[in-house]
């Protein structure tokens, strides 16, 4: 039987898509003009088949934020995969959370799983979700119209200069991300409370989308799978390891596993070649016997002998062996690219200081690379329990650096059963914008906005709660001992004598908190001044100079314990630098009585010092 090409051609493509999915899929109408493979991946990519089904226009705001998104300059375009991941692991929550009270919505397809996959030959990448899924209507108005405000807020917020692209998740309409590397997308989705699967399918600057019911019929059960067909400049993110990595960044804080496909082709021997072989030479033996007719004795000696011949002659030279016909293979394996919990959800000891570094340098998108000074992970338990890890850089922020402190956003992020709520939230005070990390809380409603939540009575507690975390934290890295040098090993000759070196002399050892002091004191000071609850907390975080601390730093404390039996003030002394101070003529009457000054050179340390009045019981005066 012979297939014309194009029935053939058909009928593989139709095959594929079967196996793969939507991935691959092709419309009917699209089927039945291709001829080879290359007319198969153009076709598919570049020309626009709408769905059998009706036509829709977008509303006037959503095509205003498509129109900023095509024509938007951003670089980073990764920001994609960040908003269909995390849209597809709220669909997973909320089909979990109904199934508590409906388990029927689950069905028989109990997984919650993430599903990425990719066709380098086609341009097209997959995001498929067994999660809540959506219904026609759904469709319309979550991804043709305005169901909340988040679109104008988008808007409004671009417009103002308050807001960027890398942003459009916080507002609700992340999806549209897509288009910054797709020229058209297509989203396969079946409700779990619906009965028929549909497909929605718009091109990339166009302002109408199309819906109908999926033509392969019920394939996915439930969920959603949204298919890019990637434009030409983003083809990087039709590859196993790219897609890896960024799944992996953008992966930590999602519960549900995420596999993405690995597509690999190798060659390897061609075995059915040399069994077609086999079997033509069996065929040939077989045929020879039943038509060969029968010779006699002197023929068949005759032919014997000239056999002998030839192998006498071939033994002397043997053939080169025929080459092996190779064939390509390839393979398909889905990997776990996520880890099983979010950092802050796993146990303390289940958590080497490697992973603490690593998760810190990645939610500080630190270009630097250096490493935290120190880290907190705890749960608070009690009226509001929540889980967070917070860091203390090592290094001062840029902003800080420029002197802008007041202007320094948070580097906190708040997630609600690990829905990321806010990045850009005030859950500590503004003294303490240099730390970075994450708060968890189950206490708190997906569903409240960020105005609300900043004057809810909850933020105030876990505010009140991490900051005072940080201060311990601050006051354990204060107080931890010296760390032990490591001793150097001797030089030896060639002869296995040890070479003797000069002594030189031992360089000043300085303890880390202070070399980390050194970078943050102002904010340190700036807490002390305005952050009443916590003043003695923060005081004994301070370190100053003195007349008798040979241009080391001492602490408040240290300076109560040195004084003077009969004395009850702690005396300081104001200026430019330490030189001026000690040659001042104020310090002529207290150098005699052996009475310990405190220097104070910077700005604040005067301001600050009205703000305490007293350490310990004993106030603080100026000489």
């Amino acid at each position: 039987m012979r297939f014309h090409p194009l029935a053939f051609s058909s009928a593989v493509l139709l095959a594929v898509s079967a196996f793969q999915g939507f991935n691959n899929f092709a419309f009917a109408d699209e089927a039945a003009i291709v001829t080879d493979t290359e007319t198969n991946a153009e076709a598919i990519t570049d020309e626009f088949e709408p769905v059998k089904g009706t036509q829709h226009k977008f509303q006037a705001e959503v095509s205003n934020i498509l129109d900023i998104v095509v024509n938007s300059l951003y670089q980073n375009k990764d920001v994609f995969l960040r908003e269909l991941i995390s849209n597809a692991s709220d669909a997973l929550d909320k089909i979990r959370f109904l199934s508590i009270t409906k388990p029927e919505l689950l069905g028989l397809k109990t997984e919650l799983e993430i599903r990425v996959s990719y066709d380098s030959q086609k341009k097209t990448l997959t995001i498929t979700d067994s999660g809540i899924g959506m219904t026609k209507e759904e469709l319309i108005n979550n991804l043709g119209t305005v169901a909340n405000s988040g679109t104008t807020k988008f808007m409004n917020a671009i417009q103002e200069g308050a807001a960027e692209i890398s942003q459009i998740g916080m507002f609700g309409v992340g999806f549209y991300a897509s288009f910054l590397v797709a020229n058209r997308v297509d989203v396969a989705t079946k409700s779990a409370s619906g009965e028929k699967q549909h497909v929605w399918s718009s091109k990339n600057g166009q302002d109408e989308y199309y819906i109908g019911e999926d033509p392969r019929g019920d394939t996915l059960g439930r969920g959603t799978e949204i298919t890019l067909f990637l434009k030409d400049d983003a083809e990087e993110y039709a590859d196993f390891g790219r897609l890896e990595q960024l799944v992996h960044h953008y992966s930590e804080f999602i519960t549900h596993p995420i596999f993405v496909r690995k597509t690999e082709s190798m060659e390897v021997e061609d075995d059915e070649e040399e069994e077609e072989v086999l079997e033509d030479v069996d065929a040939d033996v077989d045929t020879d016997a039943d038509t060969e007719e029968p010779k006699d004795d002197e023929d068949a000696l005759d032919v014997s002998e000239e056999e002998d011949s030839d192998a006498e002659v071939d033994s002397d030279e043997e053939a080169p062996p025929k080459p092996k016909k190779m064939k390509t293979v390839t393979t398909h394996e889905w990997v776990k690219s996520n880890a099983d919990a979010a950092i802050w959800n796993r146990a303390k000891d289940d958590v080497t200081d490697a992973e603490y570094q690593e998760f810190y340098k990645m939610i500080t998108k630190d270009a630097m690379g250096s490493d935290a000074a120190s880290w907190s992970h705890f749960d608070a338990e009690g009226n509001i329990n929540f889980k967070s890890l917070v860091y203390m850089p090592s290094q001062i922020p840029q902003s800080f650096q420029g002197g802008q402190v007041n202007n320094f956003k948070s580097s906190m992020k708040l997630y609600v059963r690990k829905v990321l709520i806010s990045d850009d939230f005030e859950l500590l005070p503004k003294y303490m914008s240099f730390v970075t990390g994450v708060v968890d809380s189950d206490d708190l409603p997906l569903n409240v906005n960020r105005e609300t939540l900043q004057e809810s009575k909850i933020i105030s507690i876990i505010r009140k709660k991490v900051t005072r975390k940080v201060i311990d934290m601050l006051k354990k890295f204060a107080d931890s001992p010296m760390p032990e040098e490591e001793e150097k090993e001797p030089e030896i000759d060639d002869e296995g004598n040890i070479i003797e070196t000069e002594e030189k002399e031992e360089e000043k050892k300085v303890h880390p908190y202070i070399e980390w002091y050194e970078k943050f004191s102002p904010s340190i000071k700036m807490g002390v001044v305005e952050d009443e609850s916590n003043r003695k907390r923060l005081s004994k975080l301070v370190r100053c100079k003195t007349s008798k601390s040979d241009g080391k730093y001492v602490s408040f404390e240290d300076y109560v314990a040195n004084m003077k039996d009969w004395q009850k003030d702690i005396y300081f002394l104001a200026g430019q630098n330490q030189d001026e101070l000690e040659k001042s003529p104020f310090m002529e009457k207290f150098n005699e009585k052996d009475v310990e000054v405190i220097y104070f050179t910077e700005p604040a340390d005067e301001y600050m010092v009205s703000h305490m009045r007293d350490f310990d019981g004993k106030r603080f005066s100026t000489i």
